[in-house]
């Protein structure tokens, strides 16, 4: 058994070390960050979608970039032995709409709890303020240096080999193996700078562009800023560019004071994430997807003919959340104060449409502050998809964001870490 080095102490890499851990390595996991799990800590809200339980074969329909690449990792540590690990290791496990388990406690510091308690009792040295400045191969070893035991790889093959780090203070550890959890560049204030693509780039892997993704998207419309902070739910949002219709979906969704956020929101990031650089894009709410044109035309007529002295502006009431009433007011062009009985059908049917189709244009995406992921990373293609190694550095491991791996909303990027980590601790 060898020396393993993890770097970084999120979701894949205390996953990874805990499997290297169990098939008997000694292992030292590296953390800059004053404590491990941050990341985890503010995923879902403060409570943790830790997977999704889905078939697993559903998982790969959930990821964006590269699924195929997961097939090994997937069905070496699936969702469900996900699950199962949790549940073994204490923690109790519950399944909510969109097939989302979270921690029956709600809590998010409970997954990183069980994580903690598994590394220390399986002997995982952690080291916390440790920021490792660069991975050392066999060819940049001070002299005398040797690795604790050495891989059986051809002397002449020209393959580096991993034998250890050199820390930011400028002290060397030596390993047989390093295994690179370091994450993206989304949620920069829990330590994903990038790091770990300038490692990986050193000994000449490709990168393929970072860009945030799962992100909130910034709104031309300054009417905007008086709906911050209201959530609609069972909308349907439609996102085009030019007539070519990009993305449709059901759900729920949050105006923010520089634009759109919310579920419907975010996954539409991801899916357009190709589009970064053809903005603007339009979108359209559409605020009764229940009910066709027709239908909501009957409504409302039936709601005039009711109370025909009313004021169009408390006509309208039921119709819409208290905030967003003087905005449809506006942008439906009829006087507030204009009895309903005045109202022409040309003005009402105008209205009916902008109910079905009230419109935003999309100017950009949020940056990485506030992005839940990030799209791009080490290039799949230079990475063993059956045991997560380098094909370019011997001994050098990968899981988790720092891949070019990424997937929608609901539990799906938390697992590829989970898997990822497995498989890569499985494999040193």
């Amino acid at each position: 058994m060898g020396k393993v080095i993890v770097i970084g102490g999120g979701a894949a890499g205390m996953m990874a070390a805990i499997r290297a851990a169990e098939r008997g390595h000694s292992v030292l996991l590296l953390e800059k960050n004053e404590k491990l799990g941050k990341k985890i800590y503010i995923t879902g809200k403060g409570r943790c979608n830790l997977t999704n339980a889905c078939d697993t074969e559903e998982l790969f329909q959930n990821v964006l970039r590269n699924p195929k690449f997961l097939y090994s990792a997937f069905y070496t540590f699936s969702n469900w032995q996900t699950i199962t690990f949790f549940e073994e290791h204490g923690l109790r496990t519950k399944t909510e709409r969109g097939e989302r388990v979270f921690p029956v406690s709600d809590h998010s510091s409970d997954v990183i709890r069980v994580l903690k308690e598994t590394l220390e009792r399986l002997g995982v040295e952690v080291r916390l303020h440790n920021a490792v400045a660069e991975i050392l191969t066999e060819t940049e070893a001070p002299e005398n240096f040797r690795p604790l035991s050495r891989p059986e790889v051809s002397e002449a093959s020209g393959i580096p080999r991993v034998t250890g780090v050199r820390l930011a203070g400028g002290r060397i550890l030596a390993g047989d193996s390093v295994i690179l959890a370091t994450g993206g560049c989304s949620y920069q204030a829990t330590g994903s700078t990038g790091d770990g693509y300038r490692f990986a780039e050193a000994l000449g892997h490709k990168i393929m562009t970072p860009r945030p993704s799962l992100v909130p998207f910034e709104t031309k419309e300054d009417w905007i800023r008086e709906l911050q902070g209201l959530s609609l739910r069972n909308v349907t949002v439609t996102i085009k560019k030019e007539n070519k219709q990009l993305y449709q979906a059901f759900g729920e969704m949050l105006f923010t004071h520089f634009g759109v956020s919310g579920p419907l929101i975010i996954s539409a990031s991801s899916i357009l994430n190709d589009y970064a650089k053809s903005f603007p894009l339009s979108m359209e709410i559409d605020l009764k997807p229940a009910l066709t044109e027709e239908q909501l035309d009957r409504r409302i007529l039936r709601e005039f003919e009711e109370n025909p002295n009313k004021a169009f502006k408390n006509a309208v009431q039921k119709l819409f959340p208290t905030k967003l009433i003087p905005v449809m007011v506006t942008l439906g062009r009829i006087s507030g104060e204009k009895r309903v009985h005045e109202i022409t059908r040309e003005e009402r049917i105008s209205f009916v449409r902008l109910i079905k189709n009230l419109p935003l244009t999309l100017t950009a995406f949020r940056d990485f502050k506030e992005a839940i992921i990030t799209r791009g990373g080490v290039s799949v293609k230079e990475v063993n998809p059956s045991t997560m190694e380098s094909r370019l550095v011997k001994g050098l491991y990968f899981a988790g964001e720092v891949l070019d791996l990424d997937a929608l909303t609901g539990g799906f990027n938390l697992q590829i870490a989970w898997s990822t980590g497995y498989l890569a601790g499985d494999s040193v």
